[in-house]
């Protein structure tokens, strides 16, 4: 797995969400057109442990908390960044939302539920705050953000 390859594989996910609003509306798309046990979820997920595995995917850490921008804001992704993180039962730092935030929940052991989510599509509108969660075991995190936003806050 690339990441020219991971981008493509990323491409049929936003080209399908383009133009959308980011809200719940939008999750419940994303759970229906790309499900948790689908070819095109599970495509991703697999991408994400061999590029994990290849060094070039959740290549930092801190607190406990593997990640890393793999791609930055790109017409080619309508716009969206994609950040991927690998947390096994730990609160992350607070953030916001500027633009939303699309989040792709892939368990990887035990019954891993980020923000109380399991497997499957879950979205942040525009202007939310939260402290990533991870509880029950180890997931990865897809993060799609519209125009790379996201800021840091104050806890």
């Amino acid at each position: 797995m690339t990441p020219d390859q991971f981008q493509t594989l990323i491409a049929k996910v936003t080209g399908a969400i383009a133009g959308r609003a980011i809200d719940a509306q939008l999750a419940d798309f994303l759970n229906e057109r790309f499900p948790a046990n689908g070819p095109e979820f599970r495509a991703i997920a697999q991408a994400c442990s061999e590029a994990v595995a290849a060094g070039w995917m959740c290549d930092r850490e801190h607190g406990g908390i593997r990640y890393g921008r793999v791609i930055k804001p790109t017409d080619a992704l309508h716009g969206f960044s994609v950040d991927v993180v690998e947390m096994q039962d730990l609160v992350g730092p607070q953030h916001a939302h500027p633009n939303g935030e699309i989040d792709m929940i892939m368990p990887l052991e035990g019954d891993a539920k980020f923000d109380g989510h399991g497997a499957g599509w879950f979205v942040y509108g525009p202007g939310s705050v939260h402290r990533p969660t991870v509880m029950g075991g180890r997931a990865y995190v897809l993060y799609l953000l519209p125009q790379g936003a996201i800021e840091f806050t104050k806890q």
